[in-house]
């Protein structure tokens, strides 16, 4: 008789509803989870996440994930559980200045594959959009499900420079500039794609990499920087990307390191970015008498032990290194990650960094604060763009007739000679992080 006290759309039932829709968001943030670390980020009794993940199974939303072939010593092992791959898929696009670098995922965060094209500066976006589109096409062509299951069917864009983010306050008004020209992208992938289409500047799409699948995996507040063309990076704080107001945080490289230096393109001087990006320390290296058409050439002196690559290179990291203790003085991540092409000087750039950032660090956190290499490399963006596809995603029921996930993943797809090479669902990206 009780049963029928309740009607179907109750408080009961809206409460559990919320428990499942609780735990699908946490296995599409943060992938395959065991019940017990389930348990923790939900907050939910052992017998309230028993029952709700039994029934997720049951409607083939939730399944196990595959074995782990290694031996166990003793016990049985620990039963981790994901999103049914088969449910959704989500593509990443990162328009760097002067390449594009594309990867897909499935909803149970394995990486179906990546690929990437350099291309000239200042190419149109319709060019660059078509470009984008081919190279995700030479992934499993034409097996992409992006809307055809509705439960993700999202695109997940990094650009560069600041991209404005909505308040969350109606109250307050919108950043300004607006940077309009990061709307053409964006509707063209949606014109295109046919699929919803998120935006973030491709620096903090890969520090929300870095977290997800590569070196600060575990790390709950994290710093990611890159040296490249330009400096950038990103901010997360408790497991959260932080955007800052109008979508303005990450710009690291417009910090003043000099006060009479060089001008800056965003209107400044002295900025890290004038010290410490590729560009930059080829102009001093010129500077000096040396001869470097590139950052190979240069990263050849300092094999040579030439004093006046050296000489810039130190200048770089100990800039770079005091930047980075003043960051971390101000909120106290556990890992900073550095990135980009400059960490191919090795221990000329980042052994004064290094010693910069113990210098100016506070005494407390010197040996707390995990200084490590990116793990992701160029595809960062990319899969960032994923993962913000994945973090924003809605979590609506499974269809009916939804398949089951395949006991183990296909091999990819091979594709054109001059694809980069696809990276086996499941598996490792890159090499696995190194301390710098």
């Amino acid at each position: 008789m009780l049963a029928f006290m309740h009607p179907q759309d109750g408080p009961l039932t809206r409460l559990r509803r919320g428990h499942e829709e609780l735990v699908l968001g946490l296995l599409r943030r943060h992938g395959p989870q065991s019940r017990a670390e389930l348990g923790h980020r939900a907050g939910l009794s052992r017998t309230t996440l028993h029952d709700i993940v039994a029934t997720l199974v049951s409607s083939g939303a939730v399944v196990g994930e595959p074995a782990n072939p290694a031996p166990r010593r003793r016990g049985r092992p620990v039963e981790r559980l994901r999103l049914n791959p088969a449910t959704g898929q989500a593509v990443g696009i990162d328009f760097a200045r002067r390449a594009v670098h594309v990867a897909v995922a499935n909803v149970a965060h394995e990486i179906i594959g990546t690929a990437g094209a350099e291309h000239a500066p200042q190419l149109p976006w319709p060019r660059r959009v078509a470009l984008a589109e081919r190279l995700v096409g030479s992934i499993d062509a034409g097996s992409l499900r992006l809307s055809a299951l509705g439960v993700v069917g999202a695109i997940g864009v990094g650009l560069v420079g600041p991209v404005p983010v909505a308040d969350p306050d109606p109250d307050v008004p919108a950043a300004e500039p607006r940077f309009p020209e990061h709307e053409e992208p964006v509707r063209l992938l949606g014109e295109r794609f046919g699929a919803p289409v998120l935006a973030d500047n491709n620096t903090r799409l890969a520090a929300l990499a870095e977290a997800t699948w590569g070196a600060a995996v575990g790390s709950a507040d994290t710093l990611y920087l890159r040296l490249s063309h330009g400096v950038g990076g990103g901010l997360l704080l408790g497991g959260a990307l932080h955007r800052g107001l109008g979508g303005l945080s990450g710009e690291f490289g417009h910090i003043t390191v000099e006060e009479d230096g060089r001008p800056c393109g965003c209107g400044g001087a002295g900025c890290l970015e004038t010290v410490a990006s590729v560009g930059a320390v080829l102009d001093a290296y010129r500077e000096r008498g040396g001869s470097a058409d590139g950052l190979g050439e240069l990263i050849a002196a300092v094999h040579r032990a030439d004093p006046r690559a050296l000489a810039v290179l130190e200048r770089a990291g100990r800039l770079t290194g005091q930047v980075l203790a003043a960051v971390c003085n101000a909120v106290g991540p556990g890992t900073v990650v550095l990135g980009g092409e400059l960490l191919a000087a090795d221990e000329a750039l980042t052994g004064p960094l290094r010693a910069a950032l113990d210098r100016h660090l506070l005494p407390a956190a010197r040996s707390r604060v995990r200084v490590v290499g990116a793990a992701l490399g160029e595809r960062g963006g990319a899969l960032g763009g994923i993962a913000l596809a994945l973090h924003s995603a809605p979590s609506p029921p499974v269809p009916p007739g939804t398949p089951a996930a395949p006991a183990a993943p296909p091999a990819p797809v091979p594709g054109p000679p001059d694809r980069e090479p696809a990276t086996r669902a499941g598996s490792p990206l890159l090499r696995p992080p190194v301390d710098v």
